[in-house]
């Protein structure tokens, strides 16, 4: 398949700069790619599409502030360095800008407790650095550290929170899984006071998420890995929810990407952790997977890619030019779909 048949045209004022208040006013698209019917809701009435028994997959990660300004030692030159992922001890994955003048060696220096040495170059055309400090370097990260948003945000965001789901509670990614920002905890308590189950996973946002596909080919497009954690109850949950006959909703794309990684087969699936470079496009046989929450994401993108292979790629494109029509708002503070997966209804 080609690049090009994931494209869409988007305005750019439908991007939304900043999310709504509270949290669950934000409209919800509902999919029925089976009768190829869309239907415009708001997300508060989430529950009217759900019943007793399905089982909700929330990925608990948390955005540490993963941006980091500094100066270039001896220049003072500007540099920006974006945390990724943890290697091992102080060493973490990053990118780097601007990335051509940071070569190996390089010292970068982000105030009096913090600094780093750039010690070697990733395959994705990012740096390895080790960091030197002294105290506790998540406290100091805190301090120093900014909320990495996405580049098409350009408004101040004034409550970092915002930014995080409700439910987050594991630091370690780059961007947050943007389908939970809606849910605010009265609606999560609703849901389990109506017999639908809350189950939680781990995959840690980093390159693999929203890194670029540049290959015509979508096919020749290679994956980063990001790590991912379900615990043994989680997938106890989602095997007792398969037997009793209801449906398994991923909340968000790294909630299925997390889920499909760690099944064994149809509706099979144990506890794992591990890292997952899985991607998924059209042609793409779900093993847990039967329905899913989720944001409308950036044309070309992986992300829209998954949602084409569970929806149709055509229907997608369809949902996606009328989401246009009915001016949406779209990406990380944008508003949500709900999709049931074609042929379990």
């Amino acid at each position: 398949m080609l690049l090009s048949d994931f494209d869409y045209d988007l305005p750019e004022e439908l991007i939304a700069q900043t999310p709504v208040e509270p949290r669950n006013a934000s409209r919800l698209m509902v999919l029925d790619p089976v009768e190829k019917k869309v239907e415009h809701r708001r997300f508060s009435e989430l529950q009217e599409f759900l019943s007793p028994g399905d089982t909700l997959i929330f990925n608990d990660t948390r955005v540490i502030p993963a941006r980091l300004i500094g100066r270039k030692e001896p220049t003072g030159a500007r540099v920006e360095v974006l945390l990724l992922r943890r290697v091992e001890g102080d060493v973490w994955e990053t990118l780097v800008k601007p990335g051509k003048k940071v070569l190996r060696g390089t010292m970068v220096r982000f105030g009096d407790e913090l600094s780093c040495e750039v010690t070697g170059h990733t395959d994705f055309g990012g740096r390895l650095v080790k960091f030197h400090y002294q105290g506790i370097f998540e406290e100091i990260l805190d301090r120093l550290g900014e909320t990495p948003l996405p580049p098409y945000i350009h408004e101040k965001l004034e409550n970092r929170e915002r930014y995080q789901t409700v439910y987050s509670r594991d630091p370690g990614s780059a961007a947050a899984p943007t389908a939970g920002l809606h849910f605010t905890p009265e609606q999560m308590e609703r849901l389990r006071n109506s017999d639908i189950n809350l189950g939680f996973l781990t995959l840690h946002v980093g390159l693999g998420t929203f890194r670029p596909v540049k290959a015509e080919r979508i096919e020749d497009h290679v994956m980063h890995s990001e790590y991912y954690s379900i615990s043994e109850d989680t997938a106890n949950l989602i095997r007792e929810t398969k037997a009793a006959g209801k449906r398994v909703v991923a909340v968000g794309t790294t909630s299925i990407r997390t889920l499909e990684s760690a099944a064994v087969a149809k509706n099979e699936i144990y506890g794992k952790s591990g890292e997952t470079s899985i991607f998924i496009y059209p042609g793409y046989e779900f093993k847990i997977v039967d329905a899913v929450i989720t944001n409308f994401h950036l044309p070309k993108s992986t992300l829209i890619m998954l949602i084409s292979a569970f929806a149709g790629r055509e229907f997608t494109l369809a949902a996606y030019r009328e989401a246009v029509r009915e001016k949406y708002r779209f990406f990380s503070f944008g508003d949500a779909m709900f999709i049931t997966r074609p042929g379990d209804k």
